[in-house]
């Protein structure tokens, strides 16, 4: 089954290219079957590159998803054109107002990691969105930043800054190869790290109601379960695409910003040389893995969600 999103959304062309299924909403009410509501709440300043790189992995199921945009009420961006946030994104006020429920809600991270938590503009809504999950959502799933936050609101665990920022592509090890978001990891797998804030696995562990599921020797826990919540929290970057992490080096290079090659990314670490994609088919599996457990887990009538 495919994924619906409006046909004039950036990432329904981009998507169709690659071969991702993708069907308008005509199509879609054309379907007897319902499909599973998915809301991006996007924090990133690129917000077309972030819808992309999260519309295909979660696309690429045989489950048909219905992809909802959604956005900070107040918070603006620079970063991507006025047009574009009025006519695919809600405001989380809208949303909240209306009473609806969502299978699933990811929340991406942010270029805000050095600033405290309460000091973002938008913390208070933020908090307000982590508590409307609880009754609203059925299965959360937080990124980079986006993870932190939620799991520093709902656990009270800090996030510290790194002496230097973690950059580039590091193995991890499967700690649970029985859990369901893991089912087809390899014993480990290579994730693009890229942030300069880390949560600490003793401070994690000593949290009852949260298990780490992927953890790195050389950056230290990645993805974390919190079933109480039903949350997932991963804080590295599955979802890159394969220059990604050479569009953030190029950027610090170009405005003299200090910054070291990321680690085990450039063949020969060589950057003339086009990076090689090494986790694209774990990406695929960990998104695959979440939209399966919520098919599995989530009430057939919605207004159940939460409940």
């Amino acid at each position: 089954m495919p994924i619906k999103i409006p046909a004039d959304l950036p990432a329904f062309d981009v998507l169709t290219r690659e071969g991702v299924m993708v069907m308008t909403e005509d199509q879609a009410d054309r379907q007897d079957i319902r499909p599973l509501r998915i809301g991006l709440l996007n924090l990133m300043p690129k917000k077309i590159q972030t819808e992309n790189q999260f519309a295909r992995l979660i696309g690429a199921t045989p489950l048909q998803i219905e992809l909802s945009l959604i956005r900070m009420s107040e918070h603006r961006t620079r970063n991507t054109a006025a047009d574009h946030m009025r006519s695919f994104y809600r405001p989380f006020s809208d949303v909240l107002a209306s009473g609806e429920r969502f299978d699933g809600l990811i929340i991406t991270g942010a270029p805000i990691e050095h600033l405290p938590f309460d000091a973002v503009t938008y913390w208070d809504e933020l908090c307000q969105v982590f508590d409307w999950t609880r009754t609203h959502v059925h299965s959360t799933f937080g990124v980079c930043w986006g993870g932190m936050a939620m799991m520093n609101y709902l656990h009270g665990v800090q996030k510290h800054l790194l002496d230097e920022k973690a950059f580039g592509c590091f193995r991890h090890r499967n700690m649970a190869p029985a859990s369901p978001y893991l089912r087809g990891f390899s014993d480990d797998c290579v994730i693009p790290v890229s942030r300069w804030t880390e949560m600490r696995r003793d401070e994690i562990e000593a949290v009852p109601d949260l298990d780490i599921l992927l953890h790195s020797d050389e950056v230290g826990p990645c993805l974390v379960e919190d079933a109480a919540h039903r949350a997932l929290y991963i804080f590295n970057h599955l979802e890159y695409d394969s220059d990604t992490l050479k569009q953030e080096y190029d950027r610090d290079v170009a405005n003299g910003t200090p910054v070291s090659l990321p680690c085990n990314y450039y063949p020969g670490d060589d950057p003339a040389r086009p990076p090689q994609n090494r986790w694209r088919s774990h990406a695929h599996l960990l998104y695959g893995n979440w939209i399966n457990q919520i098919y599995q887990t989530t009430p057939f009538d919605l207004h159940a969600v939460g409940r």
